[in-house]
């Protein structure tokens, strides 16, 4: 409780599992490490409770035990990440991140069995916002991240994730939303990825362990909008694109409002030895992108089995792909490939000097509830619930707007 620890590290080490710590209003110049089991995080106030890395130290809140719960405060200014979700110590101390990778070497990966982050903000942190790495059993939402310099929002490296990200907005980042290497009951289900660099990505990656990205479901988001200057620039030039898929596989693509993209609504390609396979494109919107629908494989890798479905859109890359890639495919059946004018990104902010947030959705009663219980495995999705949605989809509190 405030006034009972002099930080809110203190704080944290007095705890025990299942209990509640629930941090006053101010700025806190620390680095939280919560390592005790079934222990939750809570501020007072969203927007009034802040820990500041004033760019000096790795991470805002490292989640090293299963069963947290981290809510209601913001988290800003870390060189790495905002909040940190790990079952890897390497990532949990802090060591370089994802352009050096974490766990690189033969020993199996550690996973971190069942979080929570919901209601956070995590703003100008220089790698992610909120990062879930080796982490599974896990939810993160109604959640704000801007200002990251690779993502707002990353889940890498677990296999199967049973992770859900949901209700969240990502703007004014790098990229919105990432998973690399992270498949298996993965659901991105209606969240506001608009106004970043690149909406999301969904991709294989030899720097982090569980090669190929496999089988995540991307369902009921808003996309749109994704060419913002005011941005850290994206590592890979990506730029006016709303989702990208780059070796992933076994994909599901259901029921998005994809918008406004000024180089492609969905581009698939592969990795320079990782194929694209089998990706379905179901049931979305595609309204006034560059190309709605683009695959495009510039090395010899190619693609296989990608289709699409029911979709509302206009210009595909290459064309006629509506008749040609219909679902169902056979899995061997070649993905054809084409190209279009890629744009070249302009030159972006430093991930420090990114807009400030405004005020954001407070948790329900976060000085009266008890500590939360995190399940052991979260409840998944009913696609069948999953609405397309509507442009104005979590708008409040957003700094851009779908068009």
């Amino acid at each position: 409780m405030p006034g009972d620890a002099p930080t809110i590290s203190a704080a944290v080490s007095l705890a025990h599992s299942g209990d509640l710590v629930l941090v006053g209003q101010g700025v806190y110049h620390e680095s939280v490490k919560v390592s005790v089991p079934r222990v939750t995080l809570r501020g007072e106030s969203r927007d009034k409770v802040v820990i500041d890395g004033r760019l000096q130290q790795p991470n805002g809140v490292v989640v090293a035990a299963p069963g947290v719960a981290v809510e209601n405060l913001t988290v800003e200014n870390n060189t790495q990440n905002g909040v940190l979700v790990t079952g890897s110590a390497k990532a949990a101390a802090g060591l370089p991140g994802r352009s050096g990778g974490y766990d690189t070497g033969d020993e199996p990966v550690t996973f971190l069995k069942s979080f929570l982050v919901s209601h956070v903000t995590a703003t100008r942190n220089g790698l992610y916002g909120i990062y879930a790495f080796s982490a599974q059993n896990g939810v993160i939402e109604h959640s704000y991240a801007s200002g990251g310099a690779d993502s707002g929002i990353y889940v890498g490296q677990c296999k199967p994730c049973h992770v859900v990200v949901r209700d969240n907005v990502a703007e004014l980042n790098a990229v919105g939303y990432e998973g690399t290497n992270a498949g298996g009951d993965m659901y991105v289900v209606g969240n506001r990825l608009v106004g970043n660099r690149v909406g999301l990505t969904t991709d294989s990656d030899h720097q982090e362990k569980l090669l190929p990205q496999r089988s995540a479901v991307i369902a009921g988001n808003l996309i749109a909008a994704n060419q913002q200057t005011a941005t850290p620039e994206q590592a890979d030039g990506g730029w006016g694109t709303g989702i990208g898929v780059d070796g992933g596989s076994d994909n599901r693509f259901f029921r998005n409002r994809i918008a406004h993209n000024s180089n492609a609504g969905l581009v698939i390609t592969a990795t320079t030895d990782l194929p694209a396979v089998g990706n379905q494109i179901v049931d979305n919107t595609f309204t006034g992108n560059g190309v709605d629908v683009g695959w495009t494989f510039p090395t010899a890798t190619r693609g296989r089995g990608n289709c699409l479905r029911g979709n509302d859109l206009r210009t595909t890359v290459p064309a006629r792909l509506v008749t040609t890639a219909s679902c169902p495919l056979p899995a061997g059946s070649p993905s054809p490939g084409g190209r279009w004018t890629m744009p070249t990104a302009p030159g972006g902010i430093p991930f420090s000097e990114v807009a400030s947030p405004g005020p954001q959705p407070q948790f329900p009663n976060a000085t009266a509830a008890g500590a939360t219980a995190v399940p052991a495995v979260p409840a998944l999705p009913d696609l069948a619930d999953v609405p397309l949605p509507p442009a104005s989809l979590l708008a409040a509190g957003a700094r851009v707007q779908t068009s």
